[in-house]
C-alpha cells in the first residue's frame, strides 16, 4: 500500500538527484530516507532505484511513480486548502501564477480588492510563463494559472477549467511614429517566449511574411531597451506597456487581441477563496469606465 511520507521521500530523492540532497531538504537521516525509498519499493515490488558508485539514479519505474508522486502530494496541499476554504472566506490560501505582463497589472489590482473584501485570505503569487504555470496547476503546485492564448489556440488540457478574464491589445514597438507590421517585412524581430513567439509569426503572417528573428527576451524593459537601440523591432501586449513603457519608442495597435484566461484544474465547483480570486481578477482586468 503507497504512504504519502513515501511518496514525498521519493518525490524528494527525483527532485534533488541524491539521497544526501533528499535528506537535507526533508531534515530527515540518509539512513531514514534509504529506509523509506526500501519500504516503498516492498510496498511497490518494483526496482525504484539503482546505485551508480556512490550516488543513485531512479529506474524507468522510479521516474514514473516519482512523477506521479508529485502529483499526488501537490493534490493533497491542495485539498486540504480547499478544505480549509470550505469553512468560510475568513481564512485560506490561493496560489496564483501569471506571466510579467498581468503579474504588474490586474494581479496587482485584485490583490488590493480581495484583501479589503476578505483580509483572511492569503495570495501567494509566482512569476511564469503560460505553459510552467498551467503545468503548475497540474500538479497541485497552485490552484490558479493566469495564461493568454487565442479564440482559435488549441482546446487545452480537458482537465483545465478556463474563465476568460479579458482581452488584451498587441501593439507593434518601434523606433517610427505610424508604424505597421507590414513596414517591417525585412526588419530584425526581437522574439520572446515560445507562446509569444508562436503568436507573432501568426500575425506576420496574416500580413504575408515571416518575421526575421534576430534576438531574443521575455523582458518587457529589455525588448523595448533593444528597439530603442535600433537592434529591431517587436510585439507587446498592452499589459506590459501599462507595466513600463519609455518615452522613446513608440507603440502602435496592431489590431490584434490576445485573450487572458484564469485557468483551474479539477471538477467544479472552485473553493470560495479560487472563486474570489477569479471574480477579483475579473473585475481588476475589466474596471468600470
Amino acid at each position: 500500500m503507497l504512504n504519502l511520507v513515501h511518496l514525498k521521500v521519493l518525490s524528494a530523492v527525483a527532485r534533488h538527484g541524491s539521497v544526501t540532497e533528499a535528506a537535507k531538504h526533508l531534515h530527515y537521516s540518509q539512513s531514514s530516507v534509504s529506509h523509506h525509498l526500501s519500504r516503498l519499493e516492498a510496498a511497490t515490488s518494483a526496482k525504484l532505484v539503482q546505485r551508480i558508485g556512490r550516488g543513485i539514479r531512479l529506474t524507468p519505474e522510479g521516474h514514473l511513480l516519482a512523477n506521479r508522486a508529485a502529483e499526488i502530494l501537490g493534490r493533497v496541499d491542495a485539498a486540504t486548502n480547499e478544505l480549509a476554504a470550505q469553512v468560510g472566506l475568513q481564512s485560506g490560501r490561493v496560489r496564483l501564477a501569471a506571466n510579467a505582463s498581468t503579474l504588474s497589472t490586474i494581479v496587482p489590482k485584485a490583490a488590493a480588492s480581495l484583501t479589503e473584501a476578505y483580509p483572511g485570505i492569503e495570495l501567494s503569487l509566482f512569476d511564469r510563463h503560460p505553459v510552467e504555470a498551467l503545468q503548475m496547476l497540474r500538479h497541485g503546485e497552485i490552484d490558479v494559472a493566469l495564461v493568454f492564448r487565442h479564440a482559435d489556440d488549441p482546446v487545452e488540457d480537458e482537465g483545465f477549467r478556463l474563465v476568460h478574464v479579458g482581452d488584451d491589445a498587441i501593439y507593434l514597438i518601434s523606433r517610427q511614429p505610424d508604424d505597421s507590421l507590414a513596414n517591417h517585412r525585412l526588419s530584425s524581430w526581437i522574439g520572446g517566449c515560445d507562446r509569444c513567439q508562436a503568436e507573432l509569426n501568426a500575425m506576420c503572417r496574416h500580413e504575408g511574411f515571416t518575421p526575421r528573428i534576430g534576438s531574443h527576451s521575455d523582458d518587457m524593459v529589455v525588448v523595448q531597451t533593444l528597439v530603442a537601440a535600433g537592434a529591431g523591432v517587436t510585439t507587446l501586449p498592452g499589459h506590459a506597456l501599462q507595466a513600463h513603457r519609455r518615452e522613446d519608442i513608440h507603440a502602435t495597435d496592431t489590431g490584434f487581441r490576445r485573450q487572458i484566461h484564469a485557468a483551474t484544474y479539477g471538477d467544479p465547483p472552485d473553493p470560495p477563496a479560487v472563486a474570489a480570486v477569479l471574480t477579483a481578477l475579473t473585475e481588476a482586468a475589466n474596471p468600470p469606465e
